[in-house]
């Protein structure tokens, strides 16, 4: 169901003042905790610390949905995220700016990241409401590449390339029509770009930000850390119950993005213990410290099954097959491959394993300790 109805912001007592007895407490976490066990309706919001609505909108994929940020400033909102570019997402988008933000002007749009998910509206919004796009750089040129490539048929060196990772002809012809079938059609993004940069302060929310840019999950991907109130808007650098995407694609085949994304785990991790979390997907938490070594050993165990796998010369998608057994059965060829690249290109960076590089195949080996 979509209208204004759904629109209408639920109070609550989320964050409350600190105390000294309430800071011990949550600097001894050593758990992930749910803010909320309930999220918003679909188009609704909750406000989740003072001057900050939380908005979940839909999604058409397993990930179900993605949270956006709407920040009284005052006299003005902010966004931050818009979903993807479907009817029912735009539907909601009416709903809340007819509904909690119809009060006051809207004076710009903030966006994570250049994912389908988190830019799939910033056109449209941008020119609805008639406000500047706020993003890194690589993330806004990103999504820009990929609606062309997207809108085009697979070209050779793209077919060469998943070709030369054991991708075989049947495969290729079928990521080729789920393609065709599901172009990347964002709305166009705007042709200009208000740019920020890893260590820039925003203002939003009656709050100073910290823009924190990193890795991993995709090239400059921004989050933003309130030190006063001890919030980090995370986007998708840290999710409470999956792990972000991190992925080699063919146009870095090289590329080692596992790295980038280990390193920023460290970062991260110096941010206090007590922070409240907003990610992208799920639910918000307490509990950053632990999430971050859950995740750091996430990896750690794929790459010691990867190394496992490697006991001969596999191509990609052997050992994709090996390591997402499940995922590839169930037609998930490419992002299986992607994780499993950037896995592999991580254990030959650290010298575990090497790459192999044949005409038409490319493949890895664990190498041999004394």
């Amino acid at each position: 169901m979509t209208g204004a109805k759904q629109a209408v912001s639920k109070r609550a007592a989320v964050a409350p003042k600190t105390t000294a007895k309430r800071t011990a407490a949550l600097r001894a976490i050593d758990e992930i905790r749910y803010v909320h066990e309930m999220p918003p309706e679909a188009g609704g919001t909750i406000e989740i610390a003072p001057g900050m609505l939380w908005l979940r909108l839909p999604l058409p994929f397993v990930l179900n949905h993605v949270n956006c940020w709407l920040t009284d400033n005052g006299d003005s909102w902010s966004i931050i995220d818009t979903g993807a570019d479907r009817p029912d997402t735009r539907a909601h988008w009416e709903a809340v700016l007819s509904g909690p933000l119809a009060e006051k002007p809207v004076d710009r749009l903030i966006c994570t990241h250049g994912h389908p998910d988190h830019v799939g509206l910033a056109g449209w919004l941008c020119e609805k409401l008639d406000v500047p796009l706020n993003m890194t750089l690589a993330e806004w040129l990103a999504p820009q590449l990929w609606r062309e490539q997207g809108m085009q048929p697979m070209r050779d060196d793209e077919k060469r390339a998943f070709a030369r990772n054991g991708v075989s002809e049947r495969a290729l012809e079928k990521m080729m029509q789920a393609r065709e079938a599901a172009p990347f059609r964002n709305h166009p993004l705007p042709m200009s770009v208000k740019r920020f940069r890893d260590g820039d302060v925003l203002n939003f929310a009656g709050r100073a930000w910290k823009v924190l840019v990193n890795g991993g999950h995709a090239e400059e991907h921004a989050s933003f850390y309130c030190a006063k109130d001890k919030i980090l808007i995370a986007g998708d650098q840290i999710l409470p119950r999956i792990s972000p995407v991190v992925g080699v694609y063919t146009s870095q085949p090289w590329g080692d993005p596992l790295k980038d994304y280990l390193a920023s785990l460290k970062r991260l991790a110096k941010l206090p213990a007590d922070t409240l979390v907003l990610p992208s997907h799920g639910l918000p938490f307490y509990g950053l410290h632990p999430r971050i070594t859950q995740l750091e050993r996430h990896h750690e165990k794929r790459l010691k099954e990867l190394e496992a796998l490697m006991d001969a010369p596999k191509n990609g998608v052997e050992l994709a097959k090996g390591l997402f057994t499940a995922a590839v059965a169930q037609g998930q060829l490419m992002m299986a491959l992607a994780e499993t690249m950037a896995h592999a290109n991580y254990l030959v960076g650290l010298g575990r394993a090497r790459r192999i590089e044949g005409k038409d195949v490319v493949r890895f080996e664990l190498l041999k300790t004394a």
